[in-house]
C-alpha cells in the first residue's frame, strides 16, 4: 500500500461545513470530526464531569471500643476523718463519681485514731453513703475513741477486685 498524500496539493472537506481546506490545516475534534482551523471547537468541560473519588468507609487498623478496667484512685493526704464514739468514717475523695450503696475497697491505709488500718483494709470492701461529689461515709464496725483526720498519703480507694 502506498503513502498518504501530504503535499501542497492535498485537500480535504470539512465534516461540519463541507468547505475545502488544506489537509495540513485541518484538525480532528473530540468527536472524531475533521474540520478546518476556523471551525475547530474544543470539548465542553460539562461533557466530561470531574471524577469524584469514592467515599472511604473502612478504617485501617480499626480497633473496637473497649471498657476500661476499674482502677483504684489515690486519696489526698488525711482523707479519712473519724469522730469519737462513732463507727462512721468520712472519706474525702475529690470527684469520686460514686453513688450511695457502691462498694469501695481501701488499700494502704494507716491507722486513724484507735482504728487500725487493717480494719479499713477489708477484702470485701465497705458499702458507702454519698455525702457530696467529694465526700462519702461508711461504717467501719469499730468505734473510735478520738476525733482525728489521717489515713496516710498512699491510701487508695477503688473497686473490690482489680483485674490486670
Amino acid at each position: 500500500m502506498g503513502a498518504f498524500a501530504s503535499g501542497k496539493h492535498a485537500f480535504g472537506l470539512s465534516d461540519r461545513s463541507g468547505f475545502r481546506y488544506r489537509i495540513k490545516d485541518m484538525r480532528k475534534e473530540w468527536n472524531g470530526s475533521l474540520v478546518g482551523k476556523d471551525e475547530y471547537e474544543e470539548k465542553h468541560p460539562q461533557l466530561t464531569p470531574p471524577r469524584v473519588p469514592t467515599d472511604p468507609e473502612a478504617i485501617r487498623n480499626a480497633r473496637p471500643d473497649r471498657t476500661e478496667t476499674a482502677v483504684p484512685n489515690i486519696l489526698p493526704l488525711n482523707a479519712f476523718t473519724v469522730t469519737a464514739s462513732s463507727t462512721t468514717i468520712s472519706v474525702n475523695e475529690p470527684n469520686h463519681g460514686r453513688s450511695s450503696d457502691d462498694t469501695v475497697r481501701f488499700r494502704d491505709v494507716t491507722s486513724i485514731g484507735n482504728i487500725l488500718g487493717s480494719v479499713i483494709i477489708s477484702a470485701s470492701g465497705f458499702t458507702i453513703t454519698k455525702t457530696d461529689d467529694n465526700n462519702y461515709t461508711f461504717n467501719s464496725g469499730s468505734t473510735s475513741t478520738i476525733t482525728q483526720k489521717g489515713g496516710g498519703g498512699i491510701a487508695s480507694a477503688g473497686p473490690v477486685t482489680i483485674t490486670n
